[in-house]
């Protein structure tokens, strides 16, 4: 692979975001249906689910710093991440889509379990072996920090566009493909987009490149020593906790989105388009918030260091998210603001983490001399992966604890249950991880130079390849 410093075409920007867009396809689809769809349709009991979600996600979590260490163990003429968005593109697409087909044969509630457990086990692992390789992408397709912005904002358009679609036309896919059939609905609805899934990261493969180079006359290095200097790495583990919180608030949340809308706001089904209900619209109308946030990253940037720009947005999000707790019912139009706002607020903080993180692998490797881009951000994504178990299982354990029962009118004591979930848990996780930022040691000066000192490095270990 040879080594080059050209700046990023548009194509090359747009292609890495569609890879964003393959996994919200069906990440976005997890965190606002999948819990819905467990116990509302599939019939699994929320304890029993929330249970499967921890076993199965701790698992997920554990496979990811080892997916980063073989993927930064990797050489091939294409590259040592990028192939493997071939190699798994369509295991991914699939596996996906098993979690939702339903097969007649499970109507045992044993049975129904199980399949529960191997499919959404099977699918975190191809998930995990392909994200992990896309993810680490961003910190060798270029080595200029601008790049680095601009692909972030792009994967984070990608992967809120993926999300908008999700949003935009799930309850209608499912409407209309199941003919009344809820079940059928979710399963053909998660066979087009396993398909649209597998083309994304196609083309992902097809428009991207990596160019920096593997480190010439690198000494072996151990996955233990490599964790071991991860460990040493300040920017990093500030960033670890910041991803269990971020992900844990994100993922709470969207997990009662549908049991917020449904059972406490009383959307039900009510259409606002002939195609298009109240919940559909909410999910919607603010991702597109979130993807033109999103696309105010470069001008946020502009004017703040990425720091104080995280930290100022996400705690004016925690604001927000607990003011839905004090809305009542009736005030659609402020739910609607409301969730603008915190939507086009937190827009720019995805691009910006992920941002981060590749000065954090930049930072390790100034200071420790040893280039693992891969465990870096599989390291990210475990820290995010932990975040997910712990909502996931929250939520299902939270739902029967406040003694919420499928496909009945709620108690008072379960509406608030949902409420909670929904406003005041995410809200006081994402103002904790505001505090936390603070702590965050690197600076704009110090990250420039860094850029600059490395850049020579990289240069003079290119001379000598």
């Amino acid at each position: 692979m040879e080594q080059s410093s050209a700046p990023l075409s548009l194509r090359e920007k747009i292609g890495y975001g569609l890879g964003d867009t393959a996994s919200n396809l069906y990440f976005k689809f997890f965190e606002v249906f999948l819990v819905y769809y467990y116990t509302d349709i599939f019939g699994l009991n929320p304890a029993a689910m929330g249970t499967m979600f921890l076993v199965a996600n701790l698992w997920d979590a554990v496979n990811d710093p080892m997916m980063g260490a073989i993927a930064d163990r990797t050489n091939t003429r294409k590259g040592k991440y990028r192939p493997y968005l071939l190699w798994f593109a369509i295991p991914y697409g699939l596996t996906g889509w098993l979690i939702f087909a339903n097969f007649s044969f499970l109507d045992d509630p044993g049975m129904k379990l199980v399949y529960a457990y191997v499919t959404f086990i099977l699918f975190k692992m191809v998930y995990t072996a392909i994200n992990v390789p896309y993810s680490a992408m961003m910190g060798v397709i270029s080595p200029h920090a601008e790049d680095r912005q601009e692909l972030g904002r792009f994967r984070f358009l990608g992967a809120f566009g993926g999300g908008f679609l999700i949003f935009l036309s799930v309850r209608p896919l499912v409407e209309f493909l199941g003919k009344g059939d809820e079940s059928r609905g979710f399963q053909l609805t998660m066979g087009l987009f396993g398909v649209l899934s597998v083309l994304c990261f196609y083309i992902c493969y097809k428009a991207t490149k990596e160019q920096i180079a593997p480190q010439v006359n690198q000494e072996a290095v151990s996955m233990r020593e490599d964790l071991a200097f991860l460990c040493k790495n300040t920017p990093w583990l500030i960033m670890f906790v910041a991803g269990i919180l971020t992900l844990t608030n994100v993922v709470l949340r969207g997990s009662v989105t549908i049991h917020y809308c449904e059972y406490y706001l009383g959307w039900g089904a009510e259409k606002v388009l002939w195609w298009m209900d109240l919940t559909t619209l909410f999910l919607s109308s603010g991702t597109l918030a979130f993807i033109a946030g999103c696309y105010m990253t470069k001008w946020v940037l502009s004017r703040y260091t990425k720091k104080h720009a995280l930290i100022t947005l996400t705690i004016i999000n925690a604001l927000g998210i607990f003011a839905f707790f004090i809305v009542p019912p009736e005030a659609v139009t402020l739910l609607f603001a409301l969730n603008l706002f915190c939507s086009f607020v937190a827009g720019p903080t995805p691009a910006i983490v992920w941002a981060l993180y590749t000065d954090v692998a930049d930072y390790g490797e100034w200071r420790f001399g040893r280039r693992a881009t891969g465990l870096v951000f599989s390291a990210a994504q475990f820290a995010q992966k932990m975040g997910i178990t712990i909502a996931g299982s929250a939520a299902g354990y939270l739902l029967a604890g406040f003694g919420y029962i499928a496909n009945q009118e709620q108690t008072p004591d379960a509406l608030l249950g949902i409420r909670i979930i929904f406003c005041i848990l995410p809200g006081a996780l994402a103002l904790a991880n505001g505090v936390l930022l603070i702590f965050y040691p690197l600076s704009q000066k110090q990250t420039e130079r860094i850029h600059a000192e490395l850049a020579v490095s990289r240069a003079r270990n290119n001379s000598e390849a």
